[in-house]
This record gives structure tokens, sequence and C-alpha cells, in this order.
């Protein structure tokens, strides 16, 4: 569990910095400033979860049980809420409208949640110091 942990945290990483490079130098022309804000907003939680989930990878005091729910909330909610944040964003280049899934960004918000929920439950529940 814990190299699927920090596999999934260094391709999210990857990935952010990719698309946070993108955003200061590609998407700089294509659209304003509001929709490169809300980008950078997504990458950045992107990155905010990487590292969640390499230093998750990094302890062995969270269950595995517990490691694997907070792996699967962590990429399911960036699924939905980054990466529906850089549809938004993007919304005016492609052919899709993002707007008709704009529902699943406060999902995956929540979700986000929940991961850190389920890892602070398990935390208090460990008996050592």
């Amino acid at each position: 569990m814990n190299k699927k942990l920090l596999v999934s945290g260094a391709i999210l990483g990857i990935l952010g910095i990719i698309l946070g490079a993108f955003a200061a130098h590609g998407l700089e022309k294509l659209v304003d400033d509001t929709a490169i804000k809300s980008f950078e907003t997504g990458v950045r939680y992107q990155m905010y979860h990487a590292f969640l989930l390499l230093l998750l990878g990094g302890t062995s005091i969270i269950r595995e049980k517990t490691k694997f729910r907070v792996l699967v909330l962590v990429l399911i909610g960036i699924l939905f809420f980054s990466f529906s944040i850089y549809g938004l964003a993007t919304n005016s280049l492609t052919s899709f409208n993002f707007k008709t899934i704009a529902f699943i960004t406060p999902i995956g918000g929540l979700l986000l949640i929940l991961a850190w929920v389920v890892m602070l439950m398990d935390i208090l529940k460990t008996k050592s110091d």
C-alpha cells in the first residue's frame, strides 16, 4: 500500500507541476485572468493532496485499511475537484461544455475533506503516542 501511495503522490505531483507550468505559460494568452486563477486553484489542491499521499506512504501510524480509503477518496476527489476546475477554466477552448458537469466540483471537494476526516479518525483511534 505504501508504494501505491508514494507512486500516486508522485504522479499527482508531476502532473501538478506540468499543469501549473501550462497555466503560467500556455494559458495566459488563451483565457482570462479569472480562468487562470481557477485553474491555479485546481493545481494547488492537487499538489496539497500529492504531498498528503507522499506523507501517508511514509508513515506507519495509520492502518493499511485507512490508507487505502484515503487513497481512493483523494484520487476520486482530485479527479472530480481539480480536473473539473481545469475543464471549467478552459471551457472556452473546447467543444465540450464543462458547465454541464460543474456539479461534480463540490462533490470532489467533499471527498477530499472526507479523506482528511478518515485519516484523522484513524490517528485519534491509535493508542501509541
